[in-house]
């Protein structure tokens, strides 16, 4: 590519600063998160309503766009057979707890831009569709099209690809910008898994009634709240300093029952659990070391706290630690938890490298739990690899290069995208290494300059494969 051809994107990248930062407000501004399906809108009047938000968006910026059964929605750049395939989502996580500026309202702050979705996969999205928009009026000429593809149940599955897919074949290309650069080649499989106890209610004390943590399978819960009948304040005296050695806060209030415990840590994306503080399993170890009573609910807390210990992110434990070359090493969260008198219920989400099968992790994790009382029902997905020699995978590399000055390189991580099942198929940004957006947590954000270079690498990806 030319140097005036280059430094054109990058001038006219820039001087669209504000219009991508209110395009990307403007989606923001929409609670997208999964809800209760209904006529024409599959995944909920949120996901729904930013889709139609998107799809205006586009048509305002000229673009060809159509819709496929209320799940997705497209745009192409130009007329001619398509090249590559661009999939971004809509829908976004929960909000959950202890954001400093409403998580539905986007605010820019220090070169920041926070809100629910701004990495995640709105920013994204609107980085790719300006860098669509920039080779458009830049008159570069081109032999071939581009489609952006913007789903609406990436976050619960990829419900909605079956929509588009069911009519449309992929491009002989396709990135996510739903990861981080420069690009990931390799997606850990998936291994998911609910877990139930039932035992009978007995009436001994000390004992622990309630305990509730987690709201969604994929995110590390930073909270947890447990209720212990028959125990008062004074008997609780070590907790705060275990609570500190365990890296999280603890709030302990007295009830008419006993004592309620509620413990804060930080909440992270299931695929990278490290970068978080696990609220389950800190309150499974501060509770492992109450005198409880002999009763089922202690045992299952025991159980689970050894199982799951906090800090544990391998699954050494379950005896399904390993690792291989390419894709790295298991990790394991224990996302969801709740137990009263009567049982236990929750869930835990795997993400296993190419090295995993049946034989060495999930049948040994399941009858590891069967041991201590727990029926596990789950699920394998296997690993996704694309050759990192590959011809698309070496422009991609090359243009992000370009752009950021920095060594284009692949990698493979524990997060699934779109593209797990695309043959070929790469995450491509849009976030910069060792930026913290706080992925599925409190305070999200994007670096607007870093998004603007995305698209400035989008813009340049396009260029060289298309014309």
């Amino acid at each position: 590519m030319s140097t005036d051809r280059y430094s054109a994107i990058g001038s006219w990248v820039d001087s669209h600063r504000g219009d991508i930062v209110k395009a990307i407000s403007r989606l923001v501004a929409i609670k997208s998160v999964r809800g209760e399906p209904q006529e024409g809108m599959p995944f909920g009047s949120g996901p729904k309503r930013a889709l139609d938000e998107a799809l205006e968006i586009c048509a305002a910026l000229g673009f060809q766009t159509a819709e496929y059964g209320g799940a997705v929605g497209t745009a192409d750049l130009c007329e001619g057979e398509r090249k590559l395939d661009i999939l971004a989502h809509l829908d976004v996580v929960d909000a959950g707890k202890g954001w400093d500026t409403d998580p539905f309202t986007a605010v820019e702050k220090e070169g920041c831009l926070y809100g629910r979705g701004t990495d995640d996969n709105k920013g994204a999205l609107i980085a790719a569709l300006y860098a669509m928009l920039c080779v458009k009026e830049l008159g570069i000429p081109l032999k071939n099209s581009v489609r952006l593809i913007m789903g609406t149940d990436e976050e619960s599955g990829s419900g909605d690809l079956p929509y588009y897919f069911s009519t449309q074949k992929s491009a002989p290309n396709t990135f996510t910008p739903d990861s981080e650069f420069p690009v990931c080649n390799v997606e850990k499989g998936r291994y998911t898994a609910s877990l139930t106890a039932k035992w009978d209610k007995k009436e001994v004390l000390p004992r622990v009634t309630a305990f509730e943590g987690g709201y969604r399978i994929n995110v590390v819960p930073a909270e947890a709240f447990a209720l212990v009948e028959g125990l008062g304040a004074e008997d609780t005296g070590s907790l705060q300093e275990a609570a500190e050695l365990l890296g999280v806060s603890l709030e302990v209030r007295k009830s008419e029952k006993g004592i309620e415990l509620k413990v804060s840590g930080t909440a992270a994306h299931a695929s990278r659990p490290e970068t978080g503080t696990n609220g389950i399993t800190a309150m499974l170890a501060l509770l492992s070391g109450l005198p409880l009573a002999d009763c089922p609910s202690s045992s299952a807390i025991c159980a689970l706290g050894e199982l799951f210990a906090h800090g544990d992110f391998n699954g050494k434990a379950l005896g399904i630690d390993m690792s291989d070359d390419v894709s790295g090493e298991m990790t394991i969260s224990l996302t969801r938890l709740k137990l009263d008198d009567a049982g236990a219920e929750g869930c835990f989400d795997a993400r296993i490298p190419v090295c995993a099968t049946k034989e060495n992790c999930s049948s040994v994790a399941e009858a590891r739990l069967a041991e201590r009382g727990f029926a596990a029902d789950g699920k394998m997905i296997p690993a996704h690899v694309t050759p990192c020699d590959s011809k698309f995978v070496q422009t991609l590399l090359r243009c992000y290069q370009r752009v950021s000055g920095q060594k284009g390189e692949c990698y493979s991580m524990g997060g699934g995208t779109y593209v797990h099942d695309i043959e070929g198929g790469v995450a491509f940004g849009a976030t910069f290494p060792d930026f913290v957006s706080n992925l599925h947590g409190a305070n999200e954000r994007v670096c607007i300059d870093n998004l603007l270079d995305a698209c400035k690498i989008f813009a340049l990806v396009i260029t060289e494969l298309c014309s």
